[in-house]
This record gives structure tokens, sequence and C-alpha cells, in this order.
């Protein structure tokens, strides 16, 4: 798990912040790029499934505003099927009302100096629905760019993603600027 930032903190999820992840997966605005709001049992899934990725170290945690301790998201690093390889992705989450404040581009950030910190790859990816404009934003913000194209089946619906990427020569080049 990454050092916190100025403004966030992270940390595993756990029983107690159901609420907070159905304010976030439940949310019609949030979950535009899903086809829709999780119902309860699919928000327990999501939690359990997380919960299941932090044995390998890996998985979604929790985004804390660490001024009021209110979580305001998720982000973390997953391993995902893009386009026919099994890549490290960082992935972000956040209920709406924390939108357009930087949180997504700054978690998502601590997240990649983790990744490469920690493992052994030379590139982290991002998938991205294609409708998913301001998700593109902070993967571009991050200095990403879009690899290839490709198509993923979830929840019954074919759905267009890209596949954004950072090579690990670029990100510490970024960092150093």
């Amino acid at each position: 798990m990454p050092a916190d930032t100025s403004r966030l903190s992270f940390r595993d999820l756990d029983e107690g912040d159901l609420p907070a992840l159905r304010a976030i997966l439940q949310d019609p605005d949030a979950m535009v790029a899903y086809e829709g709001p999780f119902d309860d049992e699919e928000v327990r899934t999501w939690l359990v499934r997380q919960q299941d990725r932090y044995r390998t170290g890996l998985g979604l945690r929790a985004v804390v505003l660490r001024e009021s301790g209110e979580m305001i998201g998720q982000c973390g690093l997953t391993i995902q099927h893009i386009a026919g390889a099994d890549v490290l992705e960082v992935g972000y989450l956040f209920r709406p009302s924390a939108w357009h404040r930087g949180y997504a581009t700054e978690a998502a950030s601590a997240y990649l100096a983790e990744g490469f910190s920690t493992r052994d790859v030379d590139e982290i990816h991002a998938q991205v629905r294609d409708i998913n404009i301001a998700s593109m934003n902070v993967a571009i913000r991050l200095g990403m760019t879009v690899r290839t194209r490709f198509v993923k089946e979830y929840r019954g619906v074919t759905m267009p993603h890209l596949d954004f990427a950072i090579t690990r020569d670029r990100f510490l080049e970024l960092a150093e600027a």
C-alpha cells in the first residue's frame, strides 16, 4: 500500500465500509461505465473480491480524506486480462461528490509509484471504458497513453475499452520533472 499523500490515506476495505461502498457502487452517475448501479449482493461480492486480492498484495483499497477520515473512493493495483495478456492495472473509482478535485489522479499516482517500486513490471495499465471521458483524463494526467482498444463482456454487456499504459521509465521521468 502506498504512503499517505498530502490529502489522502489508504487502507484495506472491510465490512464497515459497506455503506461507503454502496454510496459509490449504487450511484448511477459513478457507475455509468459499469452499465448501471450494483445491487446489495453485487456490492458485497465486490468487497469480498477486493479482500481476496489483498492476500497477494493487490486489490482496490479505501481512499480516505486525511482531514476528515471520510472514505471518498477506491484505488489500487490489480491483475487484469487486457488484449490477451495479464497485466498490472491501476484502478480508481470515486463517488461523484469527490470528482473534479484531483483525488483520483493523486491516489492513482501514489499507486503507480508503489507498483513500480514493489513489482517487477515495466508497465502499468489502466482499462477505461470508451464512454468514460473523466477516467480517460485521469489516465492522461498520469502520463499514460492509449496502447490498444479491446472489448470486455461484463454484466451481460459488451463494453468497448481503451488500454492506457505508462512505462516505468516514463513514470520516473515525469516524477523527476
